[in-house]
């Protein structure tokens, strides 16, 4: 069977495409899927092995068969930010999880969070560093498989606020070019008390950087690399 495969970031760079036809025998699987890619690219061995395998919006089994008919994305290893807002409320709530392409208010978060019930408000911001690691940043690249990326964010969002009682949650994060200063991601969780609100908070940015397909891309004076995947230099 053909199967359309849609890459990401390090990957997409790598093969020099956003999509590649790959022919596979009936029942192939995700790790089938990688085997044939590695044969295809050995230079990508370790980038092609760190990646996990997604149909839709559901990260696939390396032992479970591929559904015919669909696209497979391949998803490299992810990569685990706003000027002042406005003090007047929004006049649309804000949507409890976001990927935006401009600065992310985080007063308008809070003041969605806010509630006579809610005893702590708290807000992490995830912001652009530089220097990192001995290197001047000059500029973040950030990209993302959208669909599934909102999909794995809202469920992220709707598990916290199964876990803590009351609690109100608020994900967002921005894609694009951002630079050093500016927040990538903000997260805004109410509960009616504020150690729960500190381990709902930090529940989510963990779930982010585990689960959902949003990567950056470090752009320095000398050349760039991908947050998280294998170089070329790495392979075997």
């Amino acid at each position: 069977m053909q199967v359309e495969v849609l890459l990401f970031a390090a990957l997409r760079e790598a093969l020099g495409s956003e999509r590649i036809t790959v022919e596979l025998a009936s029942g192939a699987t995700g790790r089938d899927l990688r085997e044939k890619l590695v044969q295809s690219h050995p230079q990508w061995r370790m980038l092609f092995e760190a990646s996990r395998v997604a149909q839709g919006v559901e990260f696939v089994d390396d032992d479970r068969p591929l559904a015919g008919g669909e696209a497979v994305a391949l998803i490299p290893p992810v990569s685990g930010g706003a000027p002042s807002a406005p003090e007047t409320p929004p006049e649309t709530p804000p949507e409890t999880a976001a990927l935006v392409r401009g600065p992310i208010s985080v007063a308008d978060l809070e003041a969605a969070a806010a509630h006579p019930r809610a005893g702590a408000v708290c807000t992490f911001q995830g912001t652009v560093r530089s220097p990192n690691q001995g290197r001047d940043v000059l500029h973040l690249e950030y990209e993302a498989h959208e669909t599934m990326a909102l999909a794995r964010m809202q469920r992220i969002v709707d598990d916290t606020r199964d876990r803590w009682d009351g609690a109100r949650v608020f994900l967002h994060h921005r894609l694009g070019r951002l630079f050093p200063g500016e927040p990538s991601v903000v997260i805004v969780v109410s509960t009616p008390h504020r150690a729960a609100s500190f381990e709902a908070c930090r529940h989510v940015i963990e779930r982010l950087k585990e689960d959902v397909p949003i990567w950056k891309k470090e752009v320095f004076a000398d050349g760039s690399t991908w947050v998280g995947a294998p170089s070329a230099d790495a392979q075997p």
